[in-house]
């Protein structure tokens, strides 16, 4: 009885695992495909200081299974997000967010780095063709020029797509895509391996412009307002001396 029993299991294992090997092989395939056929944009939204970046995401037509997505922003020290701002907008959006460092709102730009941003999709279901993800960034105030410029352009490159899926176990054989290790969620409690997309050079940078302040009006602007300073401290000593305040 037990011979028999033993010699089924053993006839059926090898079965078992050439099913499941053939299974893990057809989903790294799909995520192999759906990396080729993937392309990410960036756009900017709104005037002034305060923009909006709009990143889109086009996956390939035949996505129907469930795939994780990550977008990778690096971005530079003339730009910030506002962790205040993204804490009161997190039951509007369907994506979440996870900052490498703290972020100052006050300091320029000429006295900060950039930062890190693991943005990740919290959509439910299978993973739509087409993901968009707006965040709101703000415009650091730059150091005054001294050449008569008035504008300081800041460069932002389209983030890095990362993808993941457990149904593919063996994501390390994924050639010739790179795999890479980041925070498996936006709590940073632990780490995944996630797929690489290739960079695509028709997907280019955006510009954004910022205006400087005027370096060679620094000390007649400094004096004017000392100046004024004086006089309104004057004017105002004498008033409380007038009428005995």
């Amino acid at each position: 009885m037990y011979f028999v029993l033993f010699s089924v299991l053993a006839y059926l294992s090898p079965c078992y695992c050439l099913i499941g090997k053939d299974e893990n092989e057809s989903h790294c395939g799909l995520l192999k495909q759906w990396l080729g056929s993937a392309s990410v944009s960036v756009q900017i939204g709104k005037k002034g200081f305060h923009r909006e970046l709009e990143t889109t995401v086009e996956l390939s037509p035949d996505v129907i299974h469930e795939v994780r997505v990550l977008l990778i922003h690096r971005c530079p020290s003339g730009v910030y997000v506002d962790p205040y701002q993204l804490a009161s907008l997190s039951h509007k959006r369907d994506w979440q967010i996870l900052l490498d460092s703290a972020i100052d709102l006050e300091v320029p730009a000429h006295k900060t780095s950039g930062f890190v941003a693991y943005v990740y999709s919290t959509l439910d279901g299978p993973t739509p063709k087409q993901l968009k993800i707006t965040i709101p960034i703000h415009g650091r105030y730059s150091e005054p020029s001294f050449d008569g410029k008035t504008f300081t352009s800041v460069k932002i490159e389209p983030p890095e797509l990362l993808l993941r899926t457990d149904k593919c176990m063996e994501i390390d054989e994924l050639e010739p895509y790179t795999v890479m290790d980041a925070p498996c969620t936006a709590d940073n409690s632990s780490m995944c391996s996630w797929v690489k997309m290739h960079h695509q050079q028709e997907h280019g940078a955006v510009i954004l412009q910022f205006p400087v302040g005027d370096g060679s009006l620094v000390m007649p602007v400094c004096g004017g307002t000392l100046l004024v300073t004086l006089i309104c401290c004057v004017a105002l000593c004498k008033y409380m001396w007038k009428h005995k305040i």
